[in-house]
């Protein structure tokens, strides 16, 4: 487990955080530039190591996280606590009115579209939903297993 004083400096390495002090020697790092009323991304980090990074509605972590989007961080690594800090500032900063469609195809000329809607990767045939994925990684492992190839 990472001590309070290295979770800093890790935390401390994102420049678009900014460190706020908050009672019993706990503080929180607000993203300012966040698109919504949330900008607090590390929420209590305290002297024992533990802490909390908001990640909202992110299905990449469903499982980990509380009914409120946060993800405790007690017994994350450094390489864990980078990428989740790094997905709750990018959760932050999405735009949702930037829609992305991709066509993928089959060997038998059967047609997918991946899709991202709000925070998720989903994958539709005609106007039926398919799948859905927490993360563009996940949603093109998955057509790529079933033979599916991006359309150019």
């Amino acid at each position: 487990m990472l001590s309070f004083q290295q979770k800093q400096e890790i935390i401390e390495t994102f420049p678009e955080l900014t460190k706020k002090e908050i009672s019993m020697k706990r503080v929180n790092y607000h993203f300012e530039d966040s698109l919504y009323e949330k900008t607090i991304v590390v929420e209590k980090l305290h002297p024992n190591g533990n802490g909390f990074v908001y990640i909202g509605d992110l299905l990449k972590y469903d499982k980990l996280a509380n009914d409120k989007g946060l993800v405790n961080i007690r017994d994350f690594d450094e390489q864990a606590l980078r990428e989740i800090i790094q997905d709750a500032i990018d959760f932050l900063s999405e735009d949702l009115d930037i829609p992305v469609v991709e066509q993928w195809t089959s060997r038998d000329g059967v047609t997918l579209e991946l899709r991202h809607h709000r925070r998720d990767w989903n994958i539709y045939y005609q106007d039926n939903l398919e799948e859905t994925f927490g993360t563009r990684e996940s949603a093109i492992e998955y057509l790529q297993e079933e033979g599916f190839k991006l359309k150019k």
